[in-house]
């Protein structure tokens, strides 16, 4: 089994000097560096840098992820856009830590698969699809530090071991304006955090809507000219010696944090429980699934049709009559297929067990093929593969 782990770090705020460059390419002779850039990717061995060392020193954005379920991303931006008291109200074990060092907050978002669970030889990302998150929090949008905090609570809720008065007790952060529409990179957030989708469903709920992203022009010249003096002419000094930040993004996320108080989060709002939470995501997963069931079952139906027009109808009764009469060993045959771990069985494997339901639907048997899928999905959860393919062919458990 091989494996494979991706690298990449990104400079933002400023270039890296020369000096710093030539100690970063002492750590990879591999890697694809730049001033501004760090990529490599790993099929043994490990990345022999200190990634948060990097990240406090250099970076302002780093990207890790393993095939094997590793998943972490982290950000770096100045504590006068984003204050730690700020964000560690969202801070959870094994989702989100935060930390300050010389003027900036880190923020290092992870996500750490199931012992045991399938290694992922399928999925990619890039730092690209998340670095603009850093504006949104500079702006004082925090949606992207309350995924993390739904994302452990995500994790905790399949945790065997956990007290139920601990789900009463832990109450969620301030909710941020916005949750039910996200950026595309708080998404792709979102998706990188496996936050469950229907706790994100009943999470917006309480979340107010998003604030407008157009910009006043004269509100921000009014805004710039009310600025010190004394700190203008700082920021076009160090902007003209290249010795901080180009001023334009910082100050367009000032003036944004400034005049849209309402993307922040408030504390009139009643907090809810992760108790609370997570029956209301039961409920939305319900209706979903009963929808979807609804949905699927008049497309098997037309399927049906269509597929006997097109097979035969005889043709395909008598397959279904073979099945029928060997119900057991085609169970068995199932197991085989998934064992294999591959694509194309998977694929046998689905459409076996969709025959397997039509056999059980014509026999009056459906509660049984309800059972042996429920636990055939419990068995094999640890297989996103499998599961994905599971769930797009309407083969959920009911």
């Amino acid at each position: 089994m091989s494996e494979y782990q991706y690298y990449e770090f990104q400079a933002i705020d400023r270039p890296l000097t020369k000096d710093e460059l030539e100690g970063v390419r002492t750590l990879s002779s591999r890697a694809r560096i730049s001033a501004t850039h760090f990529v490599n990717e790993y099929h043994y061995g490990n990345f022999r840098g200190d990634e948060r060392k990097l990240m406090e020193q250099l970076y302002d954005a780093h990207l890790h992820f393993a095939n094997w379920g590793s998943r972490r991303l982290m950000l770096r931006l100045p504590t006068t856009l984003l204050p730690a008291r700020s964000a560690e109200p969202y801070c959870a074990e094994d989702a989100l830590t935060c930390w300050t060092r010389k003027g900036h907050l880190l923020l290092d978002f992870s996500y750490e698969a199931e012992d045991g669970a399938e290694w992922d030889f399928e999925t990619s990302f890039t730092l690209a699809s998340f670095t603009t998150l850093r504006t949104d929090l500079a702006a004082g949008d925090l949606r992207p530090l309350y995924l993390a905090w739904l994302s452990a609570l995500t994790r905790w809720e399949l945790e065997e071991d956990v007290d139920e008065d601990e789900y009463t007790s832990t109450v969620e952060p301030p909710v941020p304006a916005g949750l039910a529409h996200l950026t595309g990179p708080q998404q792709a957030l979102a998706d990188f955090l496996h936050v469950d989708p229907h706790l994100l469903t009943a999470a917006a709920r309480a979340s107010a809507a998003a604030p407008s992203h157009a910009i006043d022009k004269d509100a921000l010249a009014a805004w710039i000219r009310a600025l010190p003096p004394r700190e203008k002419d700082a920021l076009l000094l160090n902007a003209a010696l290249g010795t901080a930040p180009q001023p334009g993004p910082a100050l367009l996320a000032r003036h944004h944090a400034a005049s849209r108080r309402t993307a922040e989060p408030t504390t009139a709002t009643r907090r809810r429980s992760a108790a609370e939470l997570l029956d209301a995501a039961h409920e939305v997963r319900t209706e979903h699934t009963r929808q979807q069931e609804q949905g699927r079952a008049q497309a098997r139906r037309a399927e049906q049709r269509a597929r006997e027009a097109h097979l035969g109808h005889l043709g395909h009764l008598g397959h279904l009559g073979h099945l029928a009469e060997n119900t057991q060993q085609a169970w068995q045959d199932l197991t085989h297929l998934i064992g294999q771990k591959q694509p194309g069985p998977y694929d046998a494997a689905v459409t076996l067990l969709k025959d397997l339901r039509e056999v059980h639907d014509r026999a009056g048997t459906p509660e049984e093929f309800a059972r042996r899928l429920h636990d055939l999905r419990e068995q094999h959860r640890g297989k996103p593969s499998l599961m994905r393919r599971l769930t797009d062919a309407g083969l959920t458990a009911r």
